[in-house]
Protein backbone atom coordinates (compact mmCIF):
# COMPACT_ATOMS: atom_id res chain seq x y z
CA UNK A 1 0.00 0.00 0.00
CA UNK A 2 2.88 2.37 0.80
CA UNK A 3 6.27 1.84 -0.84
CA UNK A 4 9.36 4.05 -0.78
CA UNK A 5 12.64 3.25 -2.53
CA UNK A 6 15.75 5.33 -1.82
CA UNK A 7 13.46 8.30 -1.22
CA UNK A 8 15.31 11.59 -0.62
CA UNK A 9 14.55 15.27 -0.25
CA UNK A 10 17.01 18.15 -0.32
CA UNK A 11 16.31 21.79 0.44
CA UNK A 12 19.30 23.52 -1.11
CA UNK A 13 22.38 21.98 0.52
CA UNK A 14 20.37 20.51 3.41
CA UNK A 15 19.30 16.85 3.21
CA UNK A 16 16.02 16.43 5.07
CA UNK A 17 15.37 12.82 4.02
CA UNK A 18 18.25 10.60 2.98
CA UNK A 19 17.49 7.55 0.79
CA UNK A 20 14.92 5.80 2.92
CA UNK A 21 13.28 2.48 2.05
CA UNK A 22 9.88 1.83 3.56
CA UNK A 23 6.94 -0.52 3.05
CA UNK A 24 3.54 -0.63 4.74
CA UNK A 25 1.33 -3.60 3.98
CA UNK A 26 -2.50 -3.70 3.80
CA UNK A 27 -4.04 -3.64 7.27
CA UNK A 28 -0.75 -2.63 8.91
CA UNK A 29 -0.02 0.34 11.13
CA UNK A 30 3.56 1.59 11.03
CA UNK A 31 4.68 4.12 13.63
CA UNK A 32 7.35 6.55 12.43
CA UNK A 33 9.27 7.84 15.43
CA UNK A 34 12.13 10.28 15.75
CA UNK A 35 13.29 13.52 17.35
CA UNK A 36 12.18 16.92 16.08
CA UNK A 37 13.78 17.70 12.74
CA UNK A 38 14.48 14.04 11.97
CA UNK A 39 12.56 14.10 8.67
CA UNK A 40 9.21 12.59 9.69
CA UNK A 41 6.94 15.33 8.33
CA UNK A 42 8.96 15.71 5.11
CA UNK A 43 8.64 11.96 4.54
CA UNK A 44 4.88 12.06 5.05
CA UNK A 45 4.51 15.02 2.69
CA UNK A 46 6.39 13.20 -0.04
CA UNK A 47 4.30 10.06 0.47
CA UNK A 48 1.17 12.21 0.28
CA UNK A 49 2.21 13.77 -3.06
CA UNK A 50 2.49 17.20 -1.43
CA UNK A 51 6.28 17.53 -1.76
CA UNK A 52 8.11 16.29 -4.84
CA UNK A 53 11.03 13.97 -3.97
CA UNK A 54 14.51 15.09 -4.98
CA UNK A 55 15.37 11.49 -5.86
CA UNK A 56 14.11 7.99 -5.37
CA UNK A 57 10.59 6.72 -5.84
CA UNK A 58 7.41 6.25 -3.84
CA UNK A 59 4.16 4.47 -4.72
CA UNK A 60 0.81 4.58 -2.97
CA UNK A 61 -1.57 1.76 -3.88
CA UNK A 62 0.69 1.17 -6.87
CA UNK A 63 0.52 4.82 -8.02
CA UNK A 64 3.70 6.88 -8.36
CA UNK A 65 3.58 10.00 -6.18
CA UNK A 66 5.09 12.15 -8.96
CA UNK A 67 3.51 10.91 -12.18
CA UNK A 68 0.10 10.21 -10.57
CA UNK A 69 0.12 12.85 -7.85
CA UNK A 70 -3.56 13.79 -8.15
CA UNK A 71 -4.71 10.18 -8.01
CA UNK A 72 -2.47 9.56 -4.99
CA UNK A 73 -4.05 12.47 -3.11
CA UNK A 74 -7.44 10.84 -3.65
CA UNK A 75 -6.19 7.62 -2.05
CA UNK A 76 -4.75 9.32 1.02
CA UNK A 77 -6.28 10.75 4.18
CA UNK A 78 -3.93 13.19 5.90
CA UNK A 79 -4.06 14.56 9.43
CA UNK A 80 -1.30 17.07 10.09
CA UNK A 81 -0.21 18.42 13.46
CA UNK A 82 -1.52 21.86 12.43
CA UNK A 83 -4.58 21.06 10.28
CA UNK A 84 -5.59 24.66 9.44
CA UNK A 85 -9.36 24.42 9.88
CA UNK A 86 -11.71 27.05 8.47
CA UNK A 87 -12.86 28.61 11.73
CA UNK A 88 -15.88 30.48 10.34
CA UNK A 89 -17.52 27.30 9.07
CA UNK A 90 -19.72 25.03 11.19
CA UNK A 91 -18.39 21.47 11.32
CA UNK A 92 -21.08 19.97 9.07
CA UNK A 93 -20.61 22.64 6.41
CA UNK A 94 -16.84 22.25 6.59
CA UNK A 95 -16.97 18.49 6.07
CA UNK A 96 -19.53 18.85 3.27
CA UNK A 97 -17.19 21.33 1.56
CA UNK A 98 -14.19 19.00 1.70
CA UNK A 99 -16.28 15.99 0.71
CA UNK A 100 -17.32 17.90 -2.42
CA UNK A 101 -13.70 18.76 -3.20
CA UNK A 102 -12.91 15.04 -3.03
CA UNK A 103 -15.68 14.24 -5.50
CA UNK A 104 -18.21 12.65 -3.15
CA UNK A 105 -21.88 13.07 -4.05
CA UNK A 106 -24.01 15.02 -1.54
CA UNK A 107 -25.76 11.98 -0.05
CA UNK A 108 -22.50 10.08 0.54
CA UNK A 109 -20.61 12.97 2.08
CA UNK A 110 -23.44 13.87 4.45
CA UNK A 111 -23.84 10.24 5.51
CA UNK A 112 -20.10 9.87 6.07
CA UNK A 113 -19.90 13.17 7.96
CA UNK A 114 -22.77 12.24 10.29
CA UNK A 115 -21.37 8.77 11.03
CA UNK A 116 -17.89 10.11 11.81
CA UNK A 117 -19.10 13.06 13.88
CA UNK A 118 -21.19 10.68 15.97
CA UNK A 119 -18.28 8.28 16.34
CA UNK A 120 -16.04 11.02 17.71
CA UNK A 121 -18.66 12.61 19.95
CA UNK A 122 -19.07 15.80 17.90
CA UNK A 123 -22.56 15.38 16.51
CA UNK A 124 -24.23 17.73 19.01
CA UNK A 125 -21.71 20.45 18.08
CA UNK A 126 -22.12 20.03 14.31
CA UNK A 127 -23.71 23.47 13.78
CA UNK A 128 -21.18 25.36 15.88
CA UNK A 129 -18.43 27.27 14.12
CA UNK A 130 -15.05 25.60 14.34
CA UNK A 131 -13.34 28.59 15.94
CA UNK A 132 -15.51 27.96 19.02
CA UNK A 133 -14.16 24.40 19.37
CA UNK A 134 -11.50 23.41 21.87
CA UNK A 135 -8.14 22.30 20.51
CA UNK A 136 -8.97 18.67 21.13
CA UNK A 137 -12.31 19.01 19.30
CA UNK A 138 -10.56 20.66 16.36
CA UNK A 139 -8.11 17.78 16.18
CA UNK A 140 -11.00 15.33 16.01
CA UNK A 141 -12.67 17.33 13.24
CA UNK A 142 -9.39 17.26 11.32
CA UNK A 143 -9.31 13.47 11.69
CA UNK A 144 -12.90 13.24 10.45
CA UNK A 145 -11.90 15.37 7.44
CA UNK A 146 -9.05 12.94 6.71
CA UNK A 147 -11.52 10.03 6.79
CA UNK A 148 -14.44 11.62 4.95
CA UNK A 149 -13.65 9.87 1.63
CA UNK A 150 -12.85 6.52 3.29
CA UNK A 151 -9.24 6.45 2.05
CA UNK A 152 -7.27 3.17 1.85
CA UNK A 153 -4.14 4.94 3.16
CA UNK A 154 -4.09 7.20 6.21
CA UNK A 155 -1.29 9.45 7.47
CA UNK A 156 -1.66 10.59 11.07
CA UNK A 157 0.74 13.23 12.38
CA UNK A 158 0.37 13.53 16.19
CA UNK A 159 -3.34 12.57 16.11
CA UNK A 160 -3.98 12.93 19.87
CA UNK A 161 -2.08 16.18 20.46
CA UNK A 162 -3.75 18.36 23.14
CA UNK A 163 -6.59 15.91 23.71
CA UNK A 164 -7.88 15.03 27.16
CA UNK A 165 -7.38 11.35 28.13
CA UNK A 166 -10.94 10.34 27.27
CA UNK A 167 -10.87 11.93 23.80
CA UNK A 168 -7.42 10.48 23.14
CA UNK A 169 -8.78 7.03 24.04
CA UNK A 170 -11.67 7.47 21.59
CA UNK A 171 -9.24 8.38 18.81
CA UNK A 172 -6.87 5.49 19.61
CA UNK A 173 -9.78 3.03 19.59
CA UNK A 174 -10.92 4.43 16.23
CA UNK A 175 -7.41 4.07 14.80
CA UNK A 176 -7.37 0.43 15.88
CA UNK A 177 -10.70 -0.16 14.13
CA UNK A 178 -9.47 1.56 10.98
CA UNK A 179 -6.43 -0.71 10.82
CA UNK A 180 -8.65 -3.77 11.24
CA UNK A 181 -10.61 -2.58 8.21
CA UNK A 182 -7.58 -3.37 5.98
CA UNK A 183 -6.50 0.25 5.78
CA UNK A 184 -2.78 1.00 5.90
CA UNK A 185 -1.81 3.66 8.42
CA UNK A 186 1.39 5.63 8.92
CA UNK A 187 1.46 7.21 12.37
CA UNK A 188 3.98 9.80 13.52
CA UNK A 189 3.94 10.56 17.22
CA UNK A 190 6.04 11.54 20.21
CA UNK A 191 3.73 9.53 22.45
CA UNK A 192 5.74 6.31 22.73
CA UNK A 193 3.09 4.53 24.78
CA UNK A 194 0.60 5.26 22.01
CA UNK A 195 2.96 3.89 19.36
CA UNK A 196 3.64 0.78 21.45
CA UNK A 197 -0.09 0.13 21.82
CA UNK A 198 -1.11 0.73 18.21
CA UNK A 199 1.80 -0.14 15.93
CA UNK A 200 2.44 -3.45 14.18
CA UNK A 201 5.93 -2.24 13.31
CA UNK A 202 8.05 0.74 14.29
CA UNK A 203 10.48 2.76 12.18
CA UNK A 204 12.87 5.15 13.90
CA UNK A 205 14.21 8.01 11.81
CA UNK A 206 17.13 10.27 12.69
CA UNK A 207 19.01 12.72 10.51
CA UNK A 208 16.75 11.87 7.60
CA UNK A 209 17.59 8.15 7.70
CA UNK A 210 15.74 5.09 8.96
CA UNK A 211 18.04 3.79 11.69
CA UNK A 212 15.86 0.95 12.98
CA UNK A 213 12.83 -0.91 11.69
CA UNK A 214 10.90 -3.83 13.12
CA UNK A 215 8.18 -4.89 15.51
CA UNK A 216 8.47 -3.78 19.14
CA UNK A 217 9.30 -7.36 20.15
CA UNK A 218 12.10 -7.55 17.57
CA UNK A 219 13.54 -4.19 18.52
CA UNK A 220 13.33 -4.99 22.21
CA UNK A 221 14.99 -8.37 21.84
CA UNK A 222 17.84 -7.06 19.71
CA UNK A 223 18.51 -3.90 21.72
CA UNK A 224 17.72 -5.01 25.28
CA UNK A 225 18.53 -8.71 25.11
CA UNK A 226 16.55 -11.72 26.32
CA UNK A 227 13.36 -11.11 28.33
CA UNK A 228 13.87 -10.23 32.00
CA UNK A 229 12.01 -12.14 34.71
CA UNK A 230 11.47 -11.47 38.41
CA UNK A 231 11.11 -14.32 40.89
CA UNK A 232 10.06 -13.82 44.49
CA UNK A 233 10.18 -16.44 47.22
CA UNK A 234 7.71 -16.85 50.06
CA UNK A 235 8.42 -14.87 53.27
CA UNK A 236 11.14 -16.48 55.35
CA UNK A 237 13.03 -17.81 52.35
CA UNK A 238 16.16 -16.02 51.21
CA UNK A 239 17.22 -15.58 47.61
CA UNK A 240 20.98 -15.59 48.31
CA UNK A 241 21.21 -19.26 47.33
CA UNK A 242 19.34 -18.84 44.03
CA UNK A 243 22.32 -17.92 41.79
CA UNK A 244 23.98 -21.22 42.68
CA UNK A 245 20.73 -23.15 42.15
CA UNK A 246 19.62 -21.67 38.82
CA UNK A 247 22.75 -19.98 37.45
CA UNK A 248 23.35 -22.81 34.98
CA UNK A 249 19.89 -22.21 33.46
CA UNK A 250 19.65 -18.40 33.30
CA UNK A 251 21.67 -15.22 33.58
CA UNK A 252 21.07 -13.87 37.08
CA UNK A 253 21.21 -10.05 37.13
CA UNK A 254 20.31 -9.10 40.70
CA UNK A 255 19.47 -10.62 44.08
CA UNK A 256 17.47 -8.65 46.63
CA UNK A 257 16.24 -10.25 49.86
CA UNK A 258 13.54 -12.71 48.85
CA UNK A 259 13.74 -11.90 45.14
CA UNK A 260 15.95 -12.40 42.13
CA UNK A 261 15.88 -11.06 38.57
CA UNK A 262 17.26 -12.93 35.60
CA UNK A 263 17.23 -13.07 31.81
CA UNK A 264 16.05 -16.11 29.93
CA UNK A 265 15.94 -16.63 26.16
CA UNK A 266 13.57 -19.63 26.29
CA UNK A 267 11.31 -19.08 29.31
CA UNK A 268 8.72 -21.61 28.13
CA UNK A 269 11.38 -24.32 28.54
CA UNK A 270 13.49 -23.00 31.39
CA UNK A 271 10.99 -21.55 33.86
CA UNK A 272 9.27 -24.90 34.57
CA UNK A 273 12.74 -26.37 35.32
CA UNK A 274 13.44 -23.51 37.74
CA UNK A 275 10.17 -24.06 39.61
CA UNK A 276 10.76 -27.79 39.82
CA UNK A 277 14.33 -27.31 41.07
CA UNK A 278 13.31 -24.79 43.75
CA UNK A 279 10.45 -27.01 44.93
CA UNK A 280 12.89 -29.90 45.27
CA UNK A 281 14.97 -27.71 47.59
CA UNK A 282 11.96 -26.71 49.67
CA UNK A 283 11.84 -23.12 48.37
CA UNK A 284 8.29 -21.81 47.85
CA UNK A 285 7.80 -19.38 44.97
CA UNK A 286 5.21 -16.61 45.35
CA UNK A 287 5.58 -15.00 41.93
CA UNK A 288 7.47 -15.54 38.69
CA UNK A 289 6.68 -12.99 36.03
CA UNK A 290 8.24 -11.22 33.07
CA UNK A 291 9.38 -7.65 33.72
CA UNK A 292 7.90 -5.71 30.80
CA UNK A 293 10.22 -3.55 28.74
CA UNK A 294 8.97 -0.32 27.23
CA UNK A 295 9.27 1.30 23.83
CA UNK A 296 10.85 4.27 25.60
CA UNK A 297 13.80 2.10 26.65
CA UNK A 298 14.26 0.80 23.11
CA UNK A 299 13.85 4.21 21.48
CA UNK A 300 16.30 5.96 23.79
CA UNK A 301 18.87 3.18 23.33
CA UNK A 302 18.68 3.40 19.52
CA UNK A 303 18.77 7.19 19.37
CA UNK A 304 21.62 7.30 21.90
CA UNK A 305 23.66 4.82 19.88
CA UNK A 306 23.01 6.77 16.68
CA UNK A 307 24.13 10.01 18.35
CA UNK A 308 27.32 8.29 19.51
CA UNK A 309 27.96 6.99 16.00
CA UNK A 310 27.60 10.49 14.61
CA UNK A 311 30.00 11.97 17.14
CA UNK A 312 32.59 9.39 16.13
CA UNK A 313 32.11 10.23 12.47
CA UNK A 314 34.49 13.14 11.86
CA UNK A 315 33.63 13.60 8.19
CA UNK A 316 30.65 15.66 6.99
CA UNK A 317 29.73 13.19 4.25
CA UNK A 318 26.79 10.94 5.13
CA UNK A 319 26.83 9.12 1.81
CA UNK A 320 28.20 5.82 3.16
CA UNK A 321 25.24 4.03 4.65
CA UNK A 322 25.15 0.35 5.40
CA UNK A 323 22.22 -1.69 6.63
CA UNK A 324 22.92 -4.43 9.14
CA UNK A 325 20.40 -7.23 9.55
CA UNK A 326 19.53 -7.57 13.24
CA UNK A 327 16.91 -10.24 12.79
CA UNK A 328 13.89 -11.24 10.67
CA UNK A 329 12.12 -8.09 9.51
CA UNK A 330 14.50 -5.87 11.46
CA UNK A 331 17.15 -3.58 10.04
CA UNK A 332 19.39 -1.15 11.82
CA UNK A 333 21.21 1.41 9.69
CA UNK A 334 24.56 2.93 10.56
CA UNK A 335 26.92 5.33 8.89
CA UNK A 336 30.08 3.76 7.54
Amino acid sequence: MIEAFQLSKQFGSFTAVDRIDLEVRPGELLALLGPNGAGKTTTVRMLGAILRPSSGQARICGLDVVTHAQAVRGKVGLLTEYPGLYGRMPAMEYLDFFGALLGLDPHVRRRRAEALLRQFGLWEARERKLDSYSKGMRQKVALVRALIHDPPVLYLDEPTTAMDPQSARVVRDAIGELRNAERSILLTTHNLAEAETLADRIAIISGGRIIALGSFAELSRQLLGAPRYALRLAPGHHAATLPALIGDLVTVEAVDGEGVSFRCAEPHLVNPQILARLAAHGLAVVTLAEVPSSLEEVYLRIVSEESSDRRRDTGPDRSGVTATELGPGLVKVKSS
